[in-house]
């Protein structure tokens, strides 16, 4: 039996203009969640919404405050909110000491600071209600650190810890917190960051993916999911033999 229908289920999904986020989204409400679409690209989300049904929160996420207005505008728009899904985020690829002395704070803001923002301001009525569920999208590279991401894998490790804590905190209250942690997804994010995805292996697993993934979280309570299932074996070579990770990792990283 699922810990949490969705069906019915008021779901709000931060980054629904494209990729994991959208395909969420549409997974979502072909269950029959209500879902509210944050993003940054209007007339994106507008065509999510003419396929789900949904309702456009418009927000950047950058800007301080701003997890926090979009609880806000989102629990005005549904009047209450069964599941989170905050996957919106910043990437951005260079040597650490060329990047631009903003874009540290903006990818703290936006991957960091909002997320838990919007935690903070849901968790209320989650918690009065007595059910609810959170599922972070984090990253492979906040588990294992990736040269020339040094920021992005710092708040992705943030956001793990973060989520892990609050897991922690809110057990037995019937609200879940679970974390995807994705390795490589085909979506605009790599074009994004400023440097294309270049390998062959592994090769990009599609939205669609990450979206099954992300539903079976909110099902089964369960605290993760890796996306692939093997990301998992990086993760425990680094635990258990950091020197071996390290040598591995100067030899065949980057991406």
């Amino acid at each position: 039996m699922a810990v949490m229908q969705i069906h019915g289920a008021v779901a709000l999904v931060t980054g629904a203009s494209s990729g994991i986020g959208r395909a969420t989204a549409l997974a979502l409400a072909q269950r029959g969640a209500t879902v509210l679409l944050h993003g940054r690209n209007r007339a994106a989300l507008d065509e999510v919404a003419d396929r789900t049904g949904g309702t456009v929160l418009v927000e950047d996420l950058v800007e301080p405050g701003a997890g926090r207005r979009l609880a806000d505008r989102a629990l005005a728009a549904a009047g209450r909110l069964d599941m989170v899904i905050a996957n919106a985020g910043v990437g951005a690829a260079g040597s650490f000491t060329t990047t631009p002395e903003d874009l540290p704070a903006r990818l703290i803001a936006a991957n960091l600071t909002a997320p838990i923002e919007l935690a903070r301001a849901v968790l209320p009525g989650m918690l009065a209600q007595g059910r609810g569920s959170i599922v972070f999208v984090t990253s492979i590279a906040g588990r294992t650190g990736v040269a020339g991401e040094a920021v992005y894998a710092a708040t992705k490790a943030g956001l793990d810890a973060f989520a892990e804590s609050l897991r922690l905190e809110l057990h037995g209250t019937g609200v879940r917190v679970g974390v995807l942690v994705p390795g490589v997804v085909a979506t605009d994010f790599f074009t994004r960051r400023g440097r294309p995805y270049g390998r062959r292996r592994p090769r990009p697993l599609s939205p669609h993916a990450a979206a099954v993934r992300i539903v079976r979280l909110v099902e089964t309570g369960r605290a993760e999911v890796y996306l692939p299932g093997w990301l998992r074996l990086p993760v425990a070579v680094r635990a258990v033999t950091p020197g071996l990770y390290r040598r591995l990792a100067a030899r065949f990283g980057g991406s």
